[in-house]
């Protein structure tokens, strides 16, 4: 954790710890297991523990990108003569690089390991973190980028990219605990 130069107020101190705890759960849920568990998928979803958190990890880097750049940050582009119809109908010819990477997120890839992927969100969650406490004003905004599934015309400030990456991160840590409970019978709770 990184102390800033002042005091931070209270509402970031707040939404800072109901990070912290909805990430501690996250994360308990892959302690203790090997490589070969965590990228195991024990449900019948296709999701397996390491790629949660590799999910989560990229999620919070985008929204704290996006906190920062604005859209730009989280561009939604498509190929030429694709539409988003396209790409609902499952019809497109030729598929965004993003959502190839989107993909990637939810599983463990060729040498990837429980320790790399637990450092590599915790880098992540100490730059969120010097990013909370140094934004002037929690309030500052950016337009949404286009995409469907955003509000046409919506804005999301600071503040509200924070709500949503603690509520993104306590719902995974609860996917996180079903699919550790039906690993080796432990929850991270």
């Amino acid at each position: 954790m990184t102390t800033p130069s002042v005091s931070p107020d209270p509402e970031r101190t707040d939404l800072l710890a109901a990070l912290a705890e909805a990430r501690a759960a996250l994360t308990a849920s892959v302690r203790g297991l090997s490589d070969e568990q965590a990228d195991r998928t024990p449900t019948v979803s296709a999701l397996c523990l390491g790629g949660l958190v590799k999910h989560v990890t990229a999620m919070e880097e985008g929204w704290l990108n996006f906190a920062t750049e604005g859209p730009s940050a989280m561009s939604f582009a498509l190929p030429d003569g694709v539409t988003w119809d396209d790409l609902m109908a499952g019809t497109a010819r030729e598929f965004p690089e993003w959502m190839a990477d989107r993909e990637k997120e939810f599983r463990m890839l060729p040498g990837e390991t429980v320790t790399g992927i637990l450092q590599a969100y915790e880098q992540v969650a100490a730059r969120s973190e010097k990013i909370i406490l140094a934004a002037p004003d929690l309030s500052a905004s950016h337009p949404l980028p286009e995409a469907p599934w955003n509000e046409p015309g919506g804005e999301w400030s600071v503040r509200r990219v924070l709500t949503h990456v603690i509520a993104e991160t306590s719902q995974h840590a609860g996917h996180a605990d079903i699919l550790r409970e039906a690993l080796d019978g432990r929850t991270a709770t």
